[in-house]
């Protein structure tokens, strides 16, 4: 069975594809129409994110106990999706927001997770989640930052980069060695904004997802008491790369969305748009393009979804979500390359959304596991 937009509906139950709904029409009618203008200067729109915070989405994976949505793994790649559906650079921001909060979630004392989380389902303090830093991306274990002990506080030190929700953000999940001689000392901690020591630094010239507030991040003699300190020290980089298997699910789910628009507005122009007395829709290389697009991204929904499902029942996701980390970002890539094509000369203008799709799609390549750090993780678990 699917739907208007070709999707597979055989497993999502009504609610989830009443929720798919609701989230699409609000991509299409309430991000969609700013998106163009919101890339083009650089700003975030932050009237759609208090509208997501009314939609009780800014609390996706917190714990109903603290008002939260608490939404299923599968639920998760949806709202993902399709948010993605209308601009790629909210559906980030609210991932990346999801990921802030799964942390204290899981990890943060009763004491701070009743502090935190209700005022992060409301939308503020919008969380940001710091583990790269300018010389340690693909492999945080070489990162430098440090938090060491001093009585009972710690103090943190370092530099972290391209930071998502930089400059938004009220609070930061961080990650930092308590040993600065032991990378094996990894801790994560949390850092509210308005801490002495916490600076933002400078916001990223980038070529997509500039909507997006992606920045450096300073921590200078930042004074934090122990209760902030979310896991034991040594098991920052456990816990990272376990809640990051999760934003691997829902940065796929995005990479789904974004090719899914682009084929839409590739269609709808092939239909169009006319050359040699007809739509091009009817030239076989044009429709022999869009089977291949279409299939492509189906097989990577359908990807997505297994993930999501064997994280929702308890199984392990790891393998099943870096393929489906690989295959949809990389399709991502092919998809919207091939919708600009189609669109010709009028693809590669910036009042098309085409435009913006492909240089929005590379990112999903890069960000949170690169294709070359998921085909490692595909190859250890397949060839052991």
């Amino acid at each position: 069975m699917t739907d208007a937009y070709g999707h597979s509906d055989s497993l999502l139950t009504e609610e989830q594809r009443a929720i798919r709904e609701v989230v699409r029409e609000f991509a299409l009618e309430e991000i969609r129409p700013g998106a163009r203008e919101a890339d083009e200067t650089e700003t975030f729109p932050e009237d759609a994110w208090d509208d997501l915070a009314d939609l009780d989405l800014t609390g996706l994976t917190v714990p109903a106990e603290y008002g939260g949505f608490d939404a299923d793994r599968r639920t998760y790649a949806l709202v993902n999706e399709e948010l993605a559906y209308g601009q790629l650079a909210v559906a980030t921001a609210l991932s990346v927001h999801s990921l802030a909060t799964s942390c204290i979630a899981e990890f943060g004392s009763e004491a701070v997770r009743e502090e935190w989380l209700p005022k992060m389902v409301e939308g503020r303090p919008v969380g940001a989640f710091c583990l790269s830093e300018p010389h340690a991306g693909s492999n945080p274990a070489e990162m430098s930052t440090t938090a060491v002990r001093d009585g009972d506080e710690y103090v943190l030190n370092g530099d972290k980069q391209w930071i998502t929700n930089g400059e938004r953000a009220g609070v930061y999940v961080v990650f930092a060695r308590a040993d600065p001689e032991d990378p094996g000392s990894i801790t994560q901690f949390l850092v509210p904004a308005d801490y002495d020591g916490v600076t933002v630094g400078r916001k990223e010239d980038k070529l997509g997802l500039r909507a997006s507030d992606t920045t450096a991040m300073q921590f200078d003699d930042v004074r934090l008491p122990e209760r902030y300190r979310l896991t034991e020290e040594g098991k920052g980089l456990s816990a990272a790369f376990r809640i990051l298997t999760g934003g691997r699910i829902a940065i796929a789910a995005q990479a789904v969305g974004l090719a899914q628009a682009a084929i839409d507005e590739a269609v709808e122009y092939a239909w169009e748009r006319e050359q040699f007395d007809g739509p091009i829709a009817e030239i076989q290389s044009v429709r022999h393009k869009v089977s291949e697009m279409a299939t492509n991204a189906q097989a990577a929904r359908l990807l997505v979804r297994e993930a999501a499902r064997q994280a929702d029942a308890g199984e392990d996701p790891r393998l099943v979500a870096a393929m489906a980390k690989y295959f949809a970002s990389e399709t991502a890539v092919d998809v919207t390359n091939e919708a600009v094509q189609i669109h010709g000369g009028y693809g590669y203008m910036s009042e098309f959304d085409v435009e913006r799709f492909y240089r929005d799609a590379k990112i999903t390549t890069i960000y949170e596991g690169t294709t070359e750090i998921q085909k490692k993780i595909i190859a250890r678990e397949v060839l052991g």
